[in-house]
């Protein structure tokens, strides 16, 4: 699978309970990654009550794709803003001209950088309100 746009879920607290819910609904496979599972990062360490928070999760079946977390404490979380679309591309060079033309004149929440999962990511909300993660998945 090429370039593909992915509904991404946030919750607030009970991910892990909403995979399980739409995997029995669903079926599939999922993966969970709690904020514990991360590399440790002296610069940004994570508070003992975020540990067991999801991070990232994915529900997989036929192909589909539902990507899902919990949002980090302290930031803000209401029915409404708890959906985005993850776009996933081959090429950092594409990542960058989607990241650079939807986000122009929106707000940037993380700039487009290297993270220890992917070797360009950013969110950002557009000039429309629409909330988007966009990342490449190689190196």
């Amino acid at each position: 699978m090429s370039d593909w746009l992915i509904p991404y879920l946030v919750f607030n607290g009970n991910c892990e309970k909403a995979v399980n819910f739409y995997q029995a609904a669903f079926g599939g496979e999922i993966q969970i990654l709690h904020f514990a599972d991360a590399p440790a990062n002296p610069a940004f360490p994570i508070p003992d009550h975020v540990k067991n928070l999801v991070m990232h999760a994915e529900l997989r079946k036929d192909g589909h794709v539902i990507r899902f977390s919990d949002t980090f404490p302290g930031n803000p979380y209401s029915t409404g803003n708890n959906i985005s679309f993850s776009l996933e591309f081959d090429t950092k060079e594409a990542t960058r001209r989607v990241f650079e033309v939807l986000s122009e004149e929106g707000t940037i929440e993380m700039e487009l950088q290297e993270t220890f999962f992917s070797p360009l990511y950013g969110k950002f909300t557009d000039k429309y309100g629409v909330q988007w993660q966009v990342s490449c998945k190689v190196k």
